[in-house]
């Protein structure tokens, strides 16, 4: 949380179309904060994406649209924490199959420092992994993503899937993440 990954992402998608190459963006159906098919950072800006649940075959979508336009040249994926396990193997066909690079921008872990089943997935089977950095209050490296219920104070059950911002999260050190 708070690393910039929207951010990142919005402006590999600019670099690319800046030099006339086409790219795809997806975001998860389940991140509605911004309106449905909407990439958005802190800072700003935004993009149409194509909303993704967990039915869509990757690798026949992009390659369908592959055959559409060849000036295709980059997937690039936000939230990718919710892919499935079967999703984070048809990007990597992409990849693989396609010749197509794909980036995919997400957490690590839930608010109780357990693995998201795409954050896993992508652990294993990415060709490579760049971490961005976020600080904790205390200015240590955040590594932990941290929940509150609506009157601030932390929660450490219920479900996994809880769309939120600074309101619902903090990103915290390790430390301080298990003195809660």
């Amino acid at each position: 949380m708070n690393a910039g990954k929207s951010t990142v992402l919005l402006q590999s998608a600019y670099n690319y179309q800046e030099r006339g190459m086409a790219v795809l963006l997806f975001c998860p159906v389940i991140d509605d904060r911004y309106g449905t098919g909407k990439i958005s950072s802190r800072i700003g800006i935004t993009a149409d994406a194509i909303a993704f649940d967990e039915q869509l075959n990757f690798f026949e979508y992009v390659q369908a649209e592959k055959i559409k336009n060849p000036k295709l040249a980059c997937i690039l994926i936000d939230e990718a924490q919710f892919l499935t396990k079967s999703q984070v193997k048809a990007v990597s066909y992409i990849v693989d199959k396609l010749n197509l690079p794909v980036l995919a921008f997400g957490i690590r872990s839930d608010f109780q420092g357990e693995p998201f089943e795409g954050s896993l997935a992508l652990l294993v089977l990415a060709d490579n992994l760049v971490e961005l950095k976020t600080i904790c209050f205390c200015g240590k490296k955040a590594i932990m993503n941290a929940r509150m219920d609506s009157q601030g104070h932390f929660v450490k059950e219920g479900s996994q899937l809880c769309i939120g911002d600074n309101s619902v999260y903090t990103s915290m050190c390790r430390k301080h993440f298990f003195e809660i």
